[in-house]
């Protein structure tokens, strides 16, 4: 079967592309490969086409970098807000100490509307009276909404069920539209609450807040052990 090739000269090229004028429409990258003459004419008017098309590249990628170097910054402040938080966990010298630190960093250092900070040991006598704290066994029934996160340790942001609202907040609870939950297998829970809903979100970065458990989780290990 022979084989049929059909060459195009630049003359029927250019006809073409007469009856067909929006063709480059469709491939924009095309026509930023072109080279076109720069003097005046008809052709001015593809030239022109590129630089837009460049143009508009040009700003796209002006946002996207102002974008990242925002966020890097973002993220440069919280990585010193949470290792001055570490430091001053570390600081302390009783758990009443660290407990209040860290509750402390939280509202001030972090912003957060209502910090609430559940434990699974006793309250201290000095925090008896702490509106932020509260104490319950880890095998308490008013846990169970928070069994499945307090099993795989992992931060939930959003907002929060009713009930779960009811038992950190009591009767500020219809305050919050949004939270940031940090589960502490073995040590208990921290909540900042949000009067914004959309503080808070889902898929939104846990890294800085699982940073901050840890760091809370150690300091008070230290006080295990010196019993």
């Amino acid at each position: 079967m022979s084989q049929v090739t059909e060459k195009l000269g630049a003359h029927e090229v250019a006809a073409w592309l007469r009856r067909h004028p929006t063709f480059l429409k469709q491939f924009p990258d095309l026509a930023a490969t072109l080279v076109v003459p720069r003097e005046e004419g008809p052709t001015a008017s593809l030239a022109s086409y590129q630089l837009d098309v460049l143009r508009d590249k040009n700003r796209e990628l002006s946002r996207r970098l102002g974008e990242l170097s925002a966020n890097a910054l973002e993220n440069e402040r919280l990585a010193v807000r949470v290792h001055q938080l570490t430091l001053a966990l570390l600081r302390q010298d009783s758990v009443a100490g660290t407990l209040s630190a860290m509750a402390a960093s939280l509202e001030e250092d972090f912003h957060g509307d209502l910090v609430r900070l559940v434990i699974f040991q006793p309250v201290p006598e000095s925090l008896a009276q702490a509106p932020w704290l509260q104490s319950m066994p880890s095998d308490s029934p008013h846990l169970a909404p928070f069994r499945d996160c307090l099993a795989d340790g992992e931060p939930l942001c959003g907002r929060l069920q009713p009930q779960k609202n009811a038992l950190l907040y009591a009767s500020q609870s219809d305050e919050v539209g949004s939270s940031a939950l940090l589960p502490l297998p073995g040590v208990g829970l921290v909540a900042v609450g949000s009067r914004d809903g959309n503080r808070f979100y889902p898929g939104m970065g846990t890294l800085f807040l699982r940073m901050m458990g840890e760091s809370l989780a150690v300091a008070l290990k230290r006080f295990d052990a010196a019993d």
